[in-house]
């Protein structure tokens, strides 16, 4: 069980940006944990964006979903992926000045093994509903990680206001 959560870095944003890196991330803790809370330019409800790690664009990511929209609940899965897709978040269709809130939980990010994540987002319309997705995701890569990306998809950004916390966790 973690006991210690260090900030390594934050990121609020002041305006638009089509995506969030934090590079140089430090080996002397035992697991990542990233918390955002965002809101796009989106003009549909149920916003987007992906993650990379270390750069790496190949077909080494995957996940196991399971999604929750408030009237119906749904689960999939993704392999051979160039990112991770991190699902619902805020964007302009949802109610006015309301971020989504995502965690990203990485345990053993120095392994030389795969890494396996949590990923948990949310999403909330008043108009017509609030929207959940769990994932179990994978990064096949067996370097430690020492930078991830947040990016948008297409022409979407990252509206002002949101911001990024990445902590580092050391277990006893």
């Amino acid at each position: 069980m973690a006991n210690t959560y260090t900030l390594i870095s934050s990121q609020t944003l002041a305006s638009t940006a089509a995506s969030v890196t934090f590079s140089t991330i430090p080996s002397t803790y035992t697991d990542l944990c990233l918390k955002a809370s965002i809101r796009t330019n989106d003009a549909s409800t149920s916003s987007y964006f992906r993650m990379t790690i270390n750069g790496d664009s190949g077909t080494n990511y995957g996940n196991r979903r399971l999604t929750g929209t408030g009237s119906a609940a749904s689960s999939g899965n993704n392999s051979g992926q160039v990112w991770i897709n991190a699902v619902y978040v805020a964007s302009n269709g949802d109610t006015a000045n309301t971020f989504g809130s995502t965690e990203i939980y990485i345990p053993s990010y120095n392994s030389t093994a795969s890494k396996p994540m949590n990923i948990f987002t949310t999403e909330e319309n008043n108009a017509t509903a609030s929207n959940i997705q769990l994932q179990a995701g994978l990064y096949i890569g067996t370097s430690a990680i020492t930078s991830t990306t947040l990016l948008n998809v297409g022409s979407t950004l990252f509206l002002a206001g949101s911001s990024f916390y990445l902590y580092g966790i050391k277990n006893s």
